[in-house]
């Protein structure tokens, strides 16, 4: 048996609830940090969203268990640039809220649209807007600074169940539904749907922006795993790996990696510009027959976060588990216990991983941490500007080609 060393509890939001209170619609399916740190928000079940102050977050952590949280974590103020007193909110969204997402529009991008003299909305660099996706099919966009509803959009028919911002600050929004469509939305035009996006034949579960926001991966049932050109609006391929339907998806910070994850009991780290399997990250020991992962099982693996450091991946699981690994190695590097784990995603400055649960209680965990290697930042630096076939094109030895496409970590 395999001991491995368990990371480091430090703190929890929860929420009151009846002993009777049992029934669905009090799960924490999203939570999110926002792009520049300032905020922490999740959806706490029975339509309410909760926006806190991440600063304060921290503090109240500290204050609670002053042992709990290392000194280095204890001090975010450089990452925080806005008010000096950002307030706490709750949002009443109206409907059970499945899907969280924070857009900014720094750096400063213009919108798409065309020929628009006027708009109800001027979005400078100091907003910061929380998009919220509901049980109805619609989407409420709200001012995170002054808790104000600001638009609601109407055209999906089922749930959202993931919403993305393009990381460019163009405001661009996209939403995956259960109606088996994704659809673009432009709010620097107002919240305009510019596009829907089919191609999926079953729920699309997630979808995520690669750090320049040209590519969109989006991730659904029946092993679907598409990827899209999101200049033209395009279907660019599908990567056939999985063998159940796969639930999360993310990008590297580099956007060299894409990591997926699946009912299938799996993770895998793509390279997918050439549509390879870099790294697969089983969570049952053996690794299941196909048949036996196409089906129930109890390692369903719920949501994977890529750390900001482009080198440690955390997935959360149908047994108990949260595991956070190293893309260096196939074993977790450290754990942590956590029953009815739905969702994660690390700090935005990669130091805490925060996971909701079905009760609608958010849990948070200091992340393993290690220098990274010179070698590491400078390949995460290239691979920012360059894709797979650029790298393998230039006239260098190969195991250093090797190295800077990941297939050798």
């Amino acid at each position: 048996r395999l001991f491995f060393p368990h990371a480091k509890f430090i703190g929890e939001l929860l929420v009151p609830t009846a002993p009777f209170d049992q029934k669905s619609g009090r799960e924490a399916w999203s939570v999110a940090f926002s792009p520049n740190g300032s905020y922490f928000a999740w959806s706490q079940g029975h339509r309410i969203v909760r926006l806190v102050p991440w600063t304060k977050c921290l503090k109240s952590f500290v204050a609670l268990n002053p042992w709990n949280l290392s000194r280095h974590n204890s001090d975010r103020s450089q990452t925080i640039t806005v008010d000096d007193d950002p307030r706490e909110h709750t949002l009443d969204c109206g409907d059970i809220v499945w899907s969280l997402a924070f857009g900014s529009s720094v750096p400063e991008k213009e919108s798409r649209c065309v020929n628009i003299e006027w708009h109800h909305f001027k979005f400078g660099q100091n907003h910061l807007l929380l998009a919220t996706g509901l049980n109805n099919g619609r989407i409420k966009i709200w001012d995170v600074y002054t808790g104000k509803l600001l638009l609601n959009l109407m055209d999906h028919t089922d749930v959202v169940r993931d919403l993305t911002f393009a990381p460019d600050g163009s405001l661009m929004l996209v939403s995956a539904s259960r109606d088996k469509s994704l659809r673009v939305w432009d709010l620097k035009d107002d919240g305009n749907m510019v596009k829907v996006l089919r191609g999926h034949q079953n729920w699309v579960y997630s979808s995520a922006f690669s750090p320049d926001s040209s590519i969109l991966c989006s991730v659904g049932a029946g092993k679907a795993v598409f990827l899209w050109n999101m200049d033209k609006y395009t279907l660019i391929q599908k990567l056939e790996g999985h063998h159940n339907d796969v639930v999360s998806c993310e990008f590297s910070p580099d956007g060299a990696l894409l990591a997926t994850a699946s009912y299938d009991t799996r993770v895998i780290v793509w390279d997918h510009h050439n549509a390879t399997i870099l790294l697969e990250l089983g969570h049952l020991f053996p690794p299941p027959s196909p048949i036996f992962a196409g089906g129930a099982n109890d390692r369903w693996v719920r949501s994977v976060s890529f750390s900001p450091d482009g080198r440690h991946i955390a997935s959360i699981t149908d047994d108990r588990l949260i595991r956070f690994w190293s893309i260096e190695e196939k074993a977790p590097q450290a754990i942590a216990f956590l029953s009815n784990g739905l969702c994660c995603s690390f700090s935005t400055d990669g130091k805490v991983l925060a996971a909701g649960t079905r009760d609608g209680s958010v849990h948070f965990w200091e992340c393993p941490r290690s220098i990274a290697s010179l070698q590491h930042v400078c390949r995460m630096a290239l691979r920012r500007i360059m894709t797979t076939q650029q790298v393998e094109a230039l006239a260098i030895p190969t195991p250093l080609q090797d190295y800077l496409t990941y297939r050798v970590v």
